[in-house]
């Protein structure tokens, strides 16, 4: 993976979670930026929803700005009809990329201007922001210890279902009462 450095070995971890922190999908790549995966990472989510018996597809998918992929937005919406609301630039962006003006760029920035469009993308922050907050600095998850694809698939998602369970126990105990 290219880094400032130079290449270093290093992966990318990716996550997909509901409105409540529960993480549906986990993968990493070697790419250090998310430009094509996101029609991936939604296959994977509608594959664990699959696996689990849950025949009900997301309504909608809210990802950053380094997901913007015409081509996997098309595919989410035609292939699996979920609404895909990725912002087109960086919110510290106050003018719309070189180039990057008319059509789909402009739609979702009006999209994403609305009251629910900002609603919707406010619960991003929220729900998958924290997650990988959570990991790296609560659990000081920082690297991976294990080296090779496999292995470090593996371990990301040892530590997502921990992520998981954790949710789980404080919900039950949270229903529990005093």
């Amino acid at each position: 993976m290219r880094a400032f450095r130079g290449c270093v070995q290093g992966y990318n971890a990716q996550v997909a979670v509901n409105e409540s922190q529960i993480v549906l999908a986990a993968e990493i790549t070697v790419d250090p930026g998310d430009f094509s995966h996101l029609e991936p990472m939604v296959s994977a989510v509608v594959a664990e929803l699959d696996r689990a018996g849950i025949a009900e597809t997301p309504p909608a998918v809210v990802a950053d700005a380094g997901y913007w992929n015409e081509q996997h937005m098309d595919a989410v919406t035609a292939e699996r009809g979920i609404q895909v609301l990725i912002r087109p630039d960086a919110t510290k962006r106050e003018k719309p990329r070189p180039g990057w003006t008319g059509g789909r760029y402009d739609w979702m920035r009006r999209v994403l201007g609305t009251e629910r469009g900002e609603e919707l993308y406010r619960k991003r922050k929220q729900t998958v922001e924290p997650v990988f907050g959570h990991t790296k600095h609560n659990r000081q998850f920082g690297r991976f210890q294990r080296r090779g694809r496999v292995a470090v698939r593996t371990e990301w998602r040892l530590i997502m279902m921990t992520h998981n369970l954790t949710k789980l126990h404080s919900h039950q105990i949270a229903a529990a009462g005093p």
